[in-house]
C-alpha cells in the first residue's frame, strides 16, 4: 500500500526533474480512462445507430404499422423498461452485452412510431441537432473541473416531476403542458449528459483493473444511450414537424 507521506517518492534526485515512475504511472492511467471512454462511445453510437436502422424499418414493414396500431403497441414500449431493470441487477458481462443489444433493438421498435408521425427531414435535422448537443455536453462533462455531483441529485428529482407530469398529461392531453414537458425534458437530459459523463469519468478510477471495468461500461453505455434518446426524443416532440 502506497505512504503518501513518504518524501522518498516526492523528493526528486536532480534538482526537481519528475520521476520517470510517476510519468509511466499517470501515462497508463491517462491510457487506460480514454479506452475506457472511448469503449462506452463506441457502445452507445452502435445501440443509437441499431435503434434508429430498427426503428426505420420496422416502421416501414407492414407487419410493424399493424403491431403499433394494437394493443401489443405497450408491450413494445414498456418491454425496454425492464430491460434496464434486469441489465443493473445483472453481474455477466456476456449477459450484458446481449441484454443491451436486445434492448436496442427493442427500443427500436418502439420508436418506430416517429417515423409514422414525424417527417424524415425533421427526424434527421433533430439527430443531428441532438449529436452535437450531446457531444458539446459530454465533452463538457469529461474535462471540467466542477463538481456537478449536486446538479446530478436535483436533475434525478427533475426525472421523477417529469414522469409524473407525463402521466398526468396522458389523461388531461394538453398542448401547452405537453411543449413545456418536452422543453424542460431536453433541459433535464442535457444536464444529466454532462453529469453521467462526469460520473463515469470517475467511476473508472474505482474500477481498474477490476473485472467490474466491462461491466461498468456497458451499463455506461446505456446510461449515455437513455440521455441521447430521451433528449432527442423531447427535442423532436418541441420541434419536430408531423407529415
Amino acid at each position: 500500500m502506497a505512504d503518501w507521506n513518504d518524501q522518498q517518492r516526492t523528493k526528486s534526485p536532480f534538482g526537481g526533474a519528475t520521476i520517470n515512475g510517476d510519468v509511466i504511472g499517470a501515462a497508463s492511467r491517462d491510457e487506460g480512462l480514454r479506452r475506457y471512454m472511448l469503449g462506452i462511445y463506441n457502445y452507445m453510437a452502435s445501440g443509437v445507430l441499431l435503434s434508429g436502422l430498427v426503428a426505420m424499418l420496422f416502421a416501414s414493414s407492414s407487419i410493424g404499422v399493424q403491431v403499433m396500431s394494437s394493443p401489443l403497441r405497450w408491450l413494445i414500449m414498456l418491454a425496454p423498461l425492464g430491460f434496464v431493470f434486469a441489465m443493473n441487477f445483472n453481474r455477466s458481462e456476456s449477459t450484458l452485452k446481449t441484454m443491451f443489444w436486445a434492448f436496442c433493438v427493442i427500443m427500436g421498435m418502439s420508436m418506430s412510431t416517429i417515423f409514422m408521425v414525424y417527417s424524415g427531414t425533421s427526424i434527421a435535422t433533430t439527430f443531428f441537432a441532438t449529436a452535437g448537443a450531446f457531444a458539446g455536453l459530454s465533452l463538457y462533462g469529461y474535462s471540467t473541473k466542477r463538481n456537478l455531483s449536486a446538479m446530478g441529485a436535483f436533475l434525478t428529482m427533475g426525472v421523477i416531476g417529469l414522469i409524473i407530469a407525463m402521466v398526468v398529461n396522458m389523461f388531461m392531453q394538453s398542448g401547452p403542458l405537453a411543449l413545456v414537458i418536452s422543453g424542460l425534458g431536453v433541459l433535464i437530459f442535457a444536464g444529466l449528459t454532462a453529469y453521467d459523463t462526469q460520473r463515469l469519468r470517475e467511476t473508472y478510477y474505482q474500477v481498474q483493473g477490476t473485472d467490474m471495468l466491462g461491466k461498468v461500461v456497458i451499463l455506461g453505455a446505456l446510461t449515455l444511450y437513455l440521455d441521447f434518446i430521451n433528449m432527442f426524443q423531447f427535442l423532436l416532440s418541441f420541434l419536430g414537424s408531423r407529415d
